[in-house]
């Protein structure tokens, strides 16, 4: 079999440790794709993401196209002569695209395909309580996350563990996913398995503002796992209400209590050093959160200079 020469296209941080590793092992990336510079921050200056700033560092070529159906990218893209694309974290491809390659455009997903097929996989693992999850990668097809897999790993779910925790796990278990999958392909002898659909398998959401919030009416397990979920990005909220003051705080980090209680669900119960919020079966002890206008902090930080009341509540 004919030497790999490799596209690699990814955008997000998780997708450089996998070219990293890729590199590392000294396979040959003719050339690298990633999503163009945009403006981002209060300042609105422009930002390059993890996989440009990687690729600038390690002299590898770049392409930053906004059409992927542009005649002048596919004609550079065609000169690159690769003959596989691998796809990380960045965007759905036009056929056009994923069929240029001699080998194919196979991608990495964050979880255990069919299930959490979708933006966000590894935050909606733990959001819905899983105890494991992994990566798969499969040949792109003209869906999103639908094509013939190839490899799978898994991986345990620790009880306490944060999105951005399982993140860093699963991109090293995705980076020696990915190495053996380059041998299988180099060997010349790939066995794919086709996804099987059914009523049971779960969706990764776009995460967004609406399915962020957390709802205090829900079991103290849930919310705590929304938490872990979406902890350290993009955070979950909810809003404070003290007095007359309602404001909109994130919560990063929290522990489950099991507890009998008369408490409304969303009360707070404080003393100068913990916050606990009331939930219909314990409480939520919060151990790090942010308040509008200010940095990520300690309970025991902020209870340092500010008291609530006892009829301080969220909701």
């Amino acid at each position: 079999m004919e030497k790999l020469r490799i596209i690699f296209m990814g955008t997000p941080e998780f997708a450089v440790g996998i070219l990293d590793t890729i590199l590392k092992n000294n396979y040959n990336v003719v050339g690298v794709i990633t999503a163009a510079d945009k403006p981002a921050g209060r300042g609105q200056k422009i930002k390059y993401s993890a996989v440009k700033e990687y690729a600038l560092a390690n002299n590898l070529t770049l392409l930053q196209p906004t059409n992927l159906k542009d005649e002048s990218f596919l004609a550079e893209l065609k000169a690159l002569n690769a003959n596989l694309q691998i796809v990380v974290a960045f965007r759905m491809l036009p056929k056009v695209v994923w069929e240029m390659p001699e080998f194919g455009t196979f991608n990495l997903h964050a979880s255990l395909l069919p299930n959490y097929r979708g933006a966000a996989p590894i935050n909606w693992a733990i959001i819905n309580g899983e105890t494991k999850t992994g990566v798969t990668t499969f040949f792109i097809d003209d869906k999103i996350d639908t094509g013939a897999m190839i490899l799978n790993s898994e991986i345990a779910i620790e009880p306490e563990e944060n999105a951005g925790q399982l993140h860093d796990r699963l991109m090293v278990l995705g980076s020696e996913t990915v190495i053996d999958t380059l041998k299988v392909i180099e060997s010349g002898n790939v066995k794919t398995t086709i996804q099987e659909d059914n009523a049971e398998i779960k969706t990764a959401y776009k995460l967004n503002k609406e399915n962020c919030k957390i709802d205090w009416t829900k079991s103290g397990a849930e919310i705590n796992n929304l938490i872990r979920g979406l902890s350290p990005y993009p955070a979950s909220w909810c809003f404070l209400k003290d007095k007359e003051e309602e404001q909109t705080i994130k919560i990063y980090e929290a522990k489950l209590l099991s507890d009998t209680h008369s408490h409304e669900a969303g009360s707070l119960i404080c003393s100068k050093k913990e916050i606990k919020i009331a939930v219909h079966d314990g409480y939520i002890q919060i151990l790090s959160l942010q308040l509008p206008g200010k940095k990520r902090m300690q309970v025991t930080e902020l209870l340092n200079g500010i008291t609530f009341s006892e009829s301080a509540k969220v909701y």
